[in-house]
């Protein structure tokens, strides 16, 4: 999935689009993501100037649009303009490694259940080989006036 088809399903701009590319989805299952980190990123200006790090959060956030887009191809449906899909939970979140301008992030997000609306993921965050972020991800979709 390129970023027009990732453009179509998340509602999410710059600077806040956190994934550039899908690489695979196994409809139901899991969903490998990207995200190219440059030192172009808005935040990296303010955390921190002598030593630009990603902030954690922003990983969170990353794996959550990537988890997102797994429960989109997995439902069939596109979102409307009436649709958003928010975070319910993070549980066991551990910053492993600092992500730094030219790192490459690969998100791996895999669908541990669904009930009631609510969808919970496993998701580990790469550079690399090396772990740089993991968390489990409660998302749900909700109907906005």
């Amino acid at each position: 999935m390129d970023i027009h088809q990732i453009l179509k399903l998340l509602p999410h701009r710059y600077p806040f689009l956190l994934v550039d590319r899908v690489i695979s989805i196994d409809k139901g299952q899991r969903i490998q993501a990207l995200k190219n980190v440059t030192i172009n990123e808005p935040f990296f200006t303010g955390h921190f100037p002598h030593r630009p790090v990603m902030p954690g959060v922003l990983m969170l956030e990353a794996m959550a649009q990537t988890a997102a887009l797994l429960t989109f191809d997995t439902m069939g449906v596109a979102p409307d303009d009436k649709t958003v899909y928010y975070f319910a939970g993070i549980d066991g979140a551990r910053f492993k490694r600092p992500v730094e301008p030219g790192d490459q992030l690969v998100m791996d997000v895999s669908l541990e259940r669904a009930k009631a609306g609510i969808y919970k993921f496993k998701g580990v965050t790469r550079v690399g080989n090396e772990v740089a972020c993991e968390a489990e991800l409660m998302c749900t979709m909700r109907t906005v006036a």
